[in-house]
């Protein structure tokens, strides 16, 4: 959707910055700008400051900085459009037919919008009316009172198969309006259309600017479906929209995070127990844009869902499906109710003290994963311990944003090394030797030892071209390992946690992380026979024991060698970083977003740490 500078630039001349940010802040005025605390961070002294003459806002606590639009969409959680239409509507402007829709699905968008608002009408009134006791009665019963009743515009069908058609036709609505706003149905036989909803207790589903643009029915009788949404309309994409999100977005920002349900009545049931800030997907798992629509307004919203197995399955879904999403502060925790609850069932039975420990135990995403794979199967064997390590591994791979990425990496290995301790080596934690396969101590300890002459000639050393799938840096990594195996007891971590494309490079790596795990005190010459005997003799070959373009001095140590392997390594990631920032700036370039900027920024500012790890001079030699 795009806007022409000019309209935009006329918009933000037009507003005065100071009215719109007033509604939220309290601003005082000095001089030709307001000052007031910032809405984006707590503090206690005024660093937030607007100025109507640039037209910006701007904190010097936390560095938020933006315009009339930035403010809706940081505080309100509206897209960009949104943003400018509600804008464009504060100032009595109007959007340009030419702009980013075209005129007549504006105007058929509009009349649905209405309609669906004459309908919500129409179900309020029939909820109030003499044949709404019973369902009056009944959600009074749920605990529900009126005034959230009236919060959630809460209605009732028509009993009749034709009510809400027949209503909407006395307003001049036709049928191929009503089907196109899902609320009727035309049989394929092409017989008389019919109402979608019937005998069922409505939840009008709202947008961030409190239209409705689509119902939930449950059943009041029999019925085949407990719960009935709207199809998906001109209006309405499910998988786009959180229920409640309209009603609870103040609560969510003054209390800093969101909690999810799985339906209607568990947000109407919090809400009326003080929980204001409860949303739920609609009869979906939780998609990657529901995700992102929760983290425009909480950074960390809590997943509460029911204690039963679907819910649990719900839960860690949500959870495997967030992995790519995840951004520095932005994640997910999980809240378990008890077996055979939900949130509304729990509030009823015990109140709401019973629902604040629940939420105040929540666990976190890595915990929730970790405790998942963990149970899959009592880790009895290297195999299965083999095998836990892998699939945390591989969830770690599952995360794009490097930073995050390798925070998790930490927590994984940590967990790890607590529940399976390292089998003692030699010389490893104390040099108090280690036991050998038959279980008597070697009192051995690993001796230093010197590069070698073969390592500093080796192709790989000089800069020689590549052929075995991979880079100059990636090999490196992996012929000091192959040279230097005793290297494992110390970078064992951070070898195993290597992103390597899938190729031979990857497969050498993964063999070498076997046979560590399965012979505690492997040597070069142990090493290298279990890969040849694995079909990694050609690559052995080709790597010749190298070291890359930088070679260790022929004196070095084994420390030494391993500060080579770091060096390497923050090599390895700058290169891969800088990967990231073009494809980061490309997708910037292609669709410019605050979202993206602030991903390009993010990534660059990771590329500065890594960049500040320089190379230890003194222990390399020139390529």
């Amino acid at each position: 959707m795009a806007f022409s500078t000019h309209f935009l630039d006329e918009v933000r001349g037009r507003v005065r910055l100071s009215d719109l940010v007033g509604r939220r802040v309290k601003l005082t005025r000095h001089g030709k700008e307001h000052t007031g605390l910032c809405p984006f961070h707590s503090e206690k002294t005024p660093s937030f400051t607007v100025n109507d003459d640039k037209a910006f806002y701007h904190c010097f606590g936390c560095g938020k900085h933006g315009s009339a639009f930035d403010f809706l969409m940081e505080t309100e959680g509206l897209p960009f459009p949104e943003a400018v239409e509600r804008v464009t509507d504060m100032v009595g402007m109007e959007v340009p037919k030419d702009s980013h829709v075209d005129p007549e699905v504006r105007e058929r968008q509009a009349t649905l919008y209405d309609i669906m608002q004459k309908a919500a009408v129409v179900f309020q009134s029939e909820l109030l009316g003499p044949d709404g006791k019973a369902t009056r009665d009944h959600i009074k019963n749920r605990g529900v009172t009126e005034a959230t009743a009236k919060t959630f515009r809460l209605g009732l069908t028509p009993k009749s198969r034709n009510g809400l058609r027949a209503a909407l036709a006395a307003q001049n609505i036709d049928d191929d309006q009503m089907i196109e706003a899902g609320l009727i149905i035309r049989p394929e036989d092409g017989g008389e259309p019919f109402d979608r909803f019937r005998d069922r207790l409505m939840f009008p589903i709202m947008d961030l600017r409190g239209r409705v643009i689509a119902f939930g029915g449950r059943a009041l009788g029999e019925a085949r479906a407990k719960y009935l949404n709207s199809p998906e309309t001109p209006l309405f994409k499910k998988g786009r929209v959180l229920y409640g999100l309209n009603e609870a977005r103040d609560a969510i920002r003054e209390i800093g995070t969101a909690i999810v349900t799985e339906g209607y009545m568990d947000v109407i049931a919090l809400y009326t127990a003080g929980f204001k800030h409860a949303v739920a997907p609609l009869g979906t798992a939780l998609t990657e844009e529901q995700m992102g629509l929760l983290w425009r307004h909480a950074k960390e919203p809590i997943l509460c869902l029911d204690g039963d197995t679907a819910g649990r399955r719900a839960a860690e879904s949500a959870a495997d499906r967030s992995l790519p999403l995840l951004a520095p502060g932005q994640s997910l925790r999980f809240a378990q109710v008890p077996v055979g609850e939900d949130p509304d069932s729990l509030i009823q039975k015990s109140g709401a003290p019973a629902l604040s420990e629940v939420l105040a135990n929540a666990i976190s995403l890595d915990e929730l994963l970790w405790s998942r794979e963990r149970g899959r199967e009592q880790i009895l064997t290297p195999e299965r311990e083999a095998g836990l390590k892998r699939r945390l591994e591989d969830l770690g791979r599952e995360i794009k944003d490097v930073s995050v990425r390798e925070s998790y990496q930490r927590q994984f290995r940590a967990r790890f090394a607590a529940d399976f301790p390292p089998v003692e080596r030699s010389g490893r934690r104390g040099g108090q030797g280690g036991k050998s396969w038959n279980g008597e101590r070697s009192g051995k300890a690993p001796v230093p030892r010197k590069a070698t002459r073969e390592l500093l000639n080796s192709a790989l050393a000089k800069g020689s071209n590549t052929s075995s799938g991979g880079g100059v840096r990636e090999e490196t990594l992996l012929a000091l390992i192959v040279e230097y195996p005793e290297l494992l007891h110390t970078i064992e971590e951070e070898f195993s946690h290597l992103d390597f494309p899938p190729g031979p490079l990857d497969s050498l790596r993964a063999a070498i992380l076997k046979e560590s795990a399965r012979i505690p005190d492997l040597d070069k010459e142990m090493l290298q026979n279990h890969l040849k005997d694995q079909g990694f003799g050609g690559q052995l070959d080709h790597l010749a024991l190298g070291a890359g373009r930088l070679a260790a001095k022929p004196d070095s140590t084994l420390d030494q060698i391993e500060a080579i392997w770091r060096d390497a390594l923050a090599q390895h990631r700058r290169t891969a970083l800088m990967t990231h920032i073009q494809s980061a700036g490309a997708d910037y370039a292609a669709d410019p977003s605050e979202e993206k900027q602030r991903r390009v920024q993010e990534l660059q500012e990771e590329l500065g740490a890594v960049q500040g790890l320089k190379t230890r001079g003194n222990l390399l030699s020139p390529a």
